[in-house]
């Protein structure tokens, strides 16, 4: 179930003769109230929500209040009364800068931008929940609304752009990309845009195993990944011995354990470089007991 569920709903009228909401309208009970949830027969005219139990009324419908009938959404036909661009704007990390994003929309003729500095790994973005909000709102009014955007990364990738392209699609509200590998305006629906968001998904997945795959082959020729080591056989050898003779546990041999070389010369390693010092031990004494027999 998703948040826009109730608008694929109120594209129909409720065929309860009971409601006969007409669209654009939440369904109302016998006694004049918004109902709690939509009727059945209602519902199961979505095909996405057709094996659905049960679509809850949204609390922007305030359920239990006295029925007024509301404005039918604007269709397909209609006429739009205007168009409105709304921009949004997104960097990754506080440090990363918005000016170039914003420069463009600016350029661009969008004078209303949501912007934030946040991972596309986060599950909410409350500044882009507002933009699409406001969007809504907007074409509800009649008003054409189109989401503009620097470039496709900003919304984010693969199957994730495509979800919220289709969240854009059911609330008839338009998509543009001001530059990039989808620049320009969208169809959401379209079979282009569809293969062109999940490729724009592949180029991390490829970054990502081409890392894995150089860490692999330079772990194989000996060499360190990362930063210099800070560990050493005198260090392992304690180490194994606090261990194995005193019997103590990671964070205590961590603290008797000294580097003695590099920036953290005289410092003591975390118990995270202790437990992988010792792992790796383990696995290579492992190793060669199995060889030997």
């Amino acid at each position: 179930m998703s948040d826009d569920d109730f608008l694929r709903v109120e594209a129909f009228d409720c065929p309860m003769s009971t409601c006969a909401a007409p669209a654009g309208s939440p369904c109302r009970t016998g006694r004049g109230k918004v109902a709690i949830q939509y009727h059945t027969a209602r519902f199961r005219l979505v095909p996405s929500l057709a094996k659905a139990l049960a679509v809850a009324t949204p609390a922007l419908r305030k359920p239990g209040s006295a029925w007024v009938e509301l404005p039918r959404r604007a269709t397909a036909s209609a006429e739009p009364a205007g168009h409105v661009r709304i921009g949004y704007a997104r960097a990754s990390t506080v440090r990363q800068s918005l000016d170039t994003q914003l420069d463009s929309l600016a350029e661009a003729g969008v004078t209303r931008v949501f912007s934030e500095k946040i991972s596309t790994r986060v599950l909410r973005r409350p500044e882009l929940e507002k933009a699409i909000a406001l969007a809504r709102e907007i074409r509800a009014s009649g008003v054409a609304v189109t989401l503009v955007v620097h470039e496709h990364k900003r919304l984010g990738r693969g199957i994730e752009l495509a979800a919220l392209a289709e969240n854009l699609r059911a609330a008839d509200i338009g998509l543009e990309f001001l530059t990039g590998d989808l620049h320009g305006s969208h169809d959401p629906t379209g079979i282009v845009f569809t293969v062109l968001a999940a490729m724009s998904g592949m180029d991390r997945e490829y970054i990502r195993d081409r890392t894995l795959e150089g860490h692999e082959s330079a772990r194989a020729r000996g060499k360190t990944i990362g930063g210099a080591a800070v560990t050493d056989e005198a260090m392992l050898s304690h180490a194994l011995h606090l261990r194995d003779q005193q019997g103590m546990s990671l964070r205590d041999i961590a603290a008797r354990l000294v580097i003695t070389t590099g920036k953290k010369k005289g410092q003591h390693p975390s118990p995270a470089t202790v437990l992988r010092m010792l792992r790796d031990h383990d696995q290579a004494a492992g190793a060669a007991e199995t060889s030997n027999a």
